[in-house]
């Protein structure tokens, strides 16, 4: 009896990524880059700054998440760029498209959280950087939508790094 109660919860729980507990921390470009450090040897990461204004980030959104579940190599870290008093929609919207994992909200001044994550970053969204699995070096990184063929080929890129 025990052995089909948690079958049919953990059926529910995969089949309705809704139910998915979504676990959106606040912190700052520092925070943000030790949690990458502390994945290093364990998987290539994907990092990705969006907003729920940014039509294009939303766009390309659930084309990451399919990839996040697909590549049992890759872990996706989705930073929010929207304001404080936006948290309760950037956690609703994080559920609705089933996003699990470790996702932050900026909690630093633009200037400083854009140089913080990456020089060369002009504050464009989406910006994504990619980090090789065993260096835990950045491998790739682009502002602006992209296409699916080019995360999978940085994805490929970072899982050998």
């Amino acid at each position: 009896m025990r052995n089909s109660f948690l079958q049919l919860f953990f059926s529910i729980f995969i089949f309705f990524p809704g139910c998915s507990k979504v676990d959106l921390a606040v912190s700052d470009s520092k925070g943000i880059l030790e949690y990458v450090s502390s994945l290093k040897g364990e998987k290539a990461v994907l990092l990705n700054v969006w907003a729920t204004w940014c039509v294009p980030c939303v766009e390309e959104f659930p084309m990451i998440v399919e990839l996040g579940k697909e590549i049992e190599e890759l872990d996706v870290v989705f930073i929010s760029a929207d304001f404080e008093e936006q948290t309760d929609a950037v956690y609703s919207f994080l559920k609705k498209k089933g996003v699990g994992g470790k996702s932050f909200m900026k909690e630093e001044k633009d200037e400083t959280f854009i140089n913080g994550l990456h020089p060369e970053w002009s504050g464009l969204l989406p910006f994504t950087i990619l980090y090789g699995k065993n260096s835990g070096k950045i491998v790739d990184f682009w502002e602006g939508k992209e296409t699916e063929t080019k995360f999978r080929e940085s994805i490929k890129l970072a899982i050998t790094q």
